[in-house]
């Protein structure tokens, strides 16, 4: 643990550190940085909408819009602002339609984007992540008026789930293959989570560095997946690398 406390110190320092890492090297062999990022997100807010499936709205044949007000700070770290992988996922659950009855966990939140969406679309929704991400997924939820529907908890990965989250019949995770030291710990919470059959994951990512693989190579001692094949819009996505995925327990 002390090593992985370390970790979270580091990124909290240099959020984006961990996207320099197998960037190349200069004439000289050493590790070259990413090109020049945009300036630093903090303390804003901005709009992101997504179509949602007529069957949402079952008196018009036009896609609704589903828009979340999204409060984003780097601040607290990575997770504060919005990844791709994360809009990703929320495209295809809106366009989806309905999740009305269903009771929705998101695990690595950030901003609580996904789970966000989730709740316009109907489930009763946790969020979570570690507690320096709590704030900001509160202010989102207040945001969004979904303050009813939308629960933020803390929830470590590795440890028992908290007291209080019901045993999701969807799980949502985005964005949460970048942190190596973590791996184990976000495979032994899916494990952990995933005991019925009946339970829906829907797992997005970005493929950014060589180590990802070794995620995958955990994940697949407890799990199967299969690129979700239905989304019209996964041509577009996989040019930048990104995947989504459905894992299914062994």
């Amino acid at each position: 643990m002390l090593d992985l406390a370390l970790e979270e110190t580091l990124d909290q320092l240099d959020p984006l550190r961990h996207l320099r890492e197998d960037a190349g090297s200069d004439e000289d062999g050493a590790a070259r940085i990413v090109p020049v990022q945009p300036p630093s997100i903090r303390n804003q807010t901005i709009e992101l909408s997504f179509d949602t499936s007529p069957a949402v709205q079952p008196d018009t044949d036009v896609p609704a819009r589903t828009s979340i007000k999204l409060a984003v700070d780097a601040s607290p770290g990575c997770g504060g602002i919005a990844w791709p992988a994360g809009e990703v996922l929320s495209s295809y659950i809106a366009r989806k339609g309905s999740l009305e009855g269903k009771t929705v966990l998101e695990l690595g939140s950030g901003t609580g984007l996904v789970g966000l969406v989730a709740g316009h679309l109907g489930a009763r929704v946790w969020i979570t992540d570690q507690a320096p991400l709590l704030d900001i997924m509160k202010r989102n939820v207040a945001l969004n008026n979904l303050d009813g529907r939308v629960t933020v908890a803390e929830f470590n990965w590795g440890e028992p789930t908290p007291a209080g989250i019901p045993k999701p019949d969807l799980i949502l995770a985005a964005d949460c293959v970048y942190f190596e030291p973590a791996f184990p710990l976000l495979v032994q919470t899916l494990t952990d989570l995933v005991t019925d059959p009946s339970t829906e994951v829907l797992f997005c990512y970005k493929k950014r560095r060589k180590a990802d693989k070794r995620f995958f190579t955990l994940l697949k001692k407890s799990f199967s997946w299969d690129d979700v094949a239905d989304d019209p819009q996964r041509e577009v996505y996989s040019r930048d690398a990104i995947s989504l995925l459905r894992l299914l327990r062994k």
